[in-house]
């Protein structure tokens, strides 16, 4: 019987080809590059000093178009190519029209698709490292580390783990989109960057508030709804497992956001917005790792600790530690992504559903990929045990890989170019860097500084010279 003329296939539908499947690849891909360009773009941007605005966005920016070039080049076959050596693919070009029209590894999908998809993936990697450095690194030297980083070990970790030929994925490692090989390694690589590039200045480590709060929602908002994508394009099919992961993902979210909300209220006395932003992003990290493969109690639980452990390293240890105190990480990357991600590495070792696994990876042998409750449940104890272990291996793998060559690469760059930006561009900011500003300033040029804001009270000083703004005055932020 003939097919529909909608379905027959022909030389730009071959008959491997799901056009279902990757159409949804497609749009998840791009919701997932919205959650870099314009989502953290825009968060990063409104977190800041006002001072800092434009450097802040414009370093998620030019990663984004930078891991493209890079991506397309080497990178993607160096992540998901030909074996090169153990824990790494063959560089290669990904660019020739028979590669990427020709069907991929895994899925219905061409290769075209799977080289988009996973370089947003890639990108956002490196635009959340940024978010440890920002405030002070000089940017001729995060051009340099971008393509330096994402060639010497994003790869590695990638390949590694994701790569059906990568020595942790034939040991079984389950990290369904990224708890390990994006949020895993963004902390801890943001983290040794940061002590490598130095603190912010003094007085932007004592006092820096959000140039716009209502733009930082924005921008977390974005975050949040783009990790639809996130997760749930990671089966590379329409499959009733990427829906399973959708809905854990923004139950565990909603959860860890509340419960982060809490404690704020608990220990602080009031509803902070941006805890609430972490709380967000630390449980959208602790279920990366786990979206498809564990119950919607299991990502409740998630949504629990995600909003209670981070909160605790940030809140309290952080304070007691003399060595997370010296090193300046501006975002609290070590937290929300490197502490969540592992912790959602941790507990996927607990909570994974053999039965989902099994949807997910689509293989008949149940060895691998069965959490330590089930394990137990089904009188195979061994076999979780293991599969824990294989998790916790996978960490101590990714945070050895990011340690060492983020920190080869930023000594290598230290020969080239500083690090750190100069004094005078610290206290100056994004003029002294681009030689632009991030808000046009009213009538001919005068700055002007609301009474009535949220740092300064209608009755305190201003502690510097301000003029009436008049009709439709711009106010300028701290």
């Amino acid at each position: 019987m003939a097919l529909p003329l909608n379905l027959a296939t022909d030389e730009g539908s071959p008959d491997w080809l799901n056009k279902g499947d990757n159409a949804w690849q497609l749009t998840a891909a791009t919701l997932v590059g919205m959650q870099s360009v314009p989502g953290l773009v825009i968060l990063y941007g409104s977190i800041v000093k006002k001072k800092w605005a434009v450097n802040s966005a414009f370093m998620a920016l030019y990663a984004f178009a930078a891991v493209l070039i890079c991506w397309v080049g080497w990178g993607y076959q160096m992540a998901f190519g030909d074996k090169f050596i153990p824990f790494l693919g063959q560089p290669d070009v990904a660019l020739d029209e028979k590669f990427l029209l020709s069907r991929t590894f895994v899925g219905y999908l061409p290769n075209a698709t799977m080289v988009y998809f996973q370089f947003v993936f890639a990108a956002i990697t490196l635009i959340l490292i940024a978010g440890a450095l920002l405030g002070r690194m000089n940017f001729h030297a995060w051009m340099i580390f971008v393509p330096l980083w994402l060639t010497f070990s994003y790869t590695i970790t990638a390949y590694s783990i994701w790569c059906p030929t990568g020595w942790l994925a034939k040991k079984g490692i389950i990290d369904y989109s990224g708890g390990y090989v994006i949020h895993l390694s963004s902390g801890v690589a943001g983290f040794t960057a940061a002590f490598w590039v130095g603190p912010r200045a003094n007085k932007d480590r004592e006092r820096f508030p959000p140039n716009n709060i209502l733009l930082m929602l924005a921008g977390a908002g974005l975050l949040w709804m783009g990790w639809t994508g996130f997760n749930g394009g990671d089966p590379y099919t329409v499959s009733v497992d990427a829906s399973l992961a959708v809905l854990n993902t923004h139950v565990c979210t909603a959860t860890s956001l509340l419960v982060w909300l809490l404690l704020d209220i608990m220990f602080f006395g009031k509803p902070s917005v941006i805890g609430a932003i972490q709380g967000m992003i630390t449980g959208l990290v602790c279920i990366t790792p786990a979206a498809g493969v564990v119950q919607g109690w299991a990502a409740i639980i998630m949504g629990i600790l995600s909003g209670s452990i981070p909160w605790y390293t940030m809140m309290v240890l952080h304070k007691k530690i003399s060595f997370l105190k010296h090193v300046d990480d501006t975002m609290a990357i070590f937290h929300t992504h490197a502490i969540a991600g592992s912790l959602g590495g941790i507990l996927t070792g607990i909570f994974a559903e053999p039965k989902l696994c099994r949807i997910f990876y689509l293989v008949p042998e149940w060895e691998h990929y069965i959490g330590l409750l089930n394990g137990f449940h089904d009188n195979r104890a061994g076999a979780g045990f293991k599969q824990l272990g294989v998790q916790l291996l996978g960490i101590l793998f990714v945070v050895f890989v990011n340690v060492i060559m983020t920190s080869i690469i930023c000594v290598l760059i230290k020969l080239v170019v500083p690090l750190r930006l100069s004094e005078e561009e610290l206290s100056t900011g994004d003029d002294a860097i681009h030689g632009e500003e991030a808000y046009a300033l009213w009538g001919d040029g005068e700055k002007y500084e609301s009474r009535h804001d949220s740092f300064y009270g209608a009755d305190q000083e201003i502690p510097h010279s301000t003029k009436s703004a008049g009709a439709g005055g711009q106010v300028e932020m701290a």
